[in-house]
């Protein structure tokens, strides 16, 4: 998979389209047609190329369909490739780069989509979602708690310390699982209100005995913080929950 990622990434084409959805997340093929010379067919060729490389994914909203960047693969070249050889002060620096030439735009739509492969069943994924034992492991040392009964609450607990919380809104084991969410002791966070996060589990069509797992955060307009912190952390709990559930092993420790 590697490959697939650097050979998507060395086009120039393709890295602009994904500066252009870093920018403004969830385009029509129309809105990334505009800013390139390039045939529509081009720009849709490089796309397909992207999406199958997982670097971009998908979603049909009414009669269009929207492009999002999927950042996992990406966290996950950098773990791997780049983090180990890079500097503190440069990382930082990166950081404050990206945090200044990022526009953040609030807009009706799924706006935060990342979608990750793991060699395991629907059924394993799951399980490692809804069991406080295996959360602890992948979601920042947090454990989950619910009843897992739609309208049911559930929290998300670090310790004695409760860092989110929210409803039920909708579950089919085990493919589907809609919850509201709010975080509850995070700085920034107070004033921000409830928004919503739907996690998606389909056995791969093409490759027997892998899962994908797409989580989308929306409904956040009212939340920017909330969505800025589930931008970066997301990524984080997708790879962390495909390194324990392959591997046994942990990505993020205490």
């Amino acid at each position: 998979m590697d490959n697939e990622i650097f050979k998507a990434l060395a086009d120039p084409s393709r890295r602009k389209l994904l500066d252009l959805l870093h920018a403004s997340d969830g385009r029509t093929l129309n809105d990334l047609c505009a800013p390139l010379d390039m045939s529509r067919f081009g720009v849709m060729k490089h796309l397909n190329i992207l999406e199958e490389a997982g670097l971009i994914s998908t979603r049909k909203i009414g009669r269009e369909k929207l492009h999002y960047l999927n950042a996992v693969p990406i966290r996950q070249i950098y773990d791997r490739w780049v983090s180990k050889y890079a500097e503190p002060w440069a990382i930082g620096l990166t950081s404050l780069q990206n945090e200044l030439e990022r526009e953040t735009k609030m807009e009706n739509k799924p706006r935060n989509v990342n979608r990750i492969a793991i060699k395991t069943k629907p059924e394993q994924v799951w399980q490692a979602l809804t069991d406080p034992a295996k959360t602890s492991k992948f979601w920042f040392n947090c454990a989950i708690r619910s009843t897992w009964e739609a309208g049911a609450p559930f929290e998300l607990w670090s310790g004695e310390k409760k860092k989110a919380e929210g409803i039920i809104l909708d579950i089919d084991p085990p493919n589907k699982l809609v919850m509201s969410w709010r975080f509850h002791s995070l700085p920034g966070t107070e004033s921000d209100t409830t928004s919503r996060i739907t996690w998606e589990i389909a056995s791969h069509d093409e490759f027997q005995g892998v899962t994908l797992v797409t989580v989308v955060h929306d409904e956040f307009e009212q939340a920017a913080n909330t969505a800025k912190i589930l931008e970066n952390g997301l990524p984080i709990v997708l790879s962390g929950m495909k390194t324990l559930l392959e591997t046994g092993s942990v990505l993020v420790g205490d």
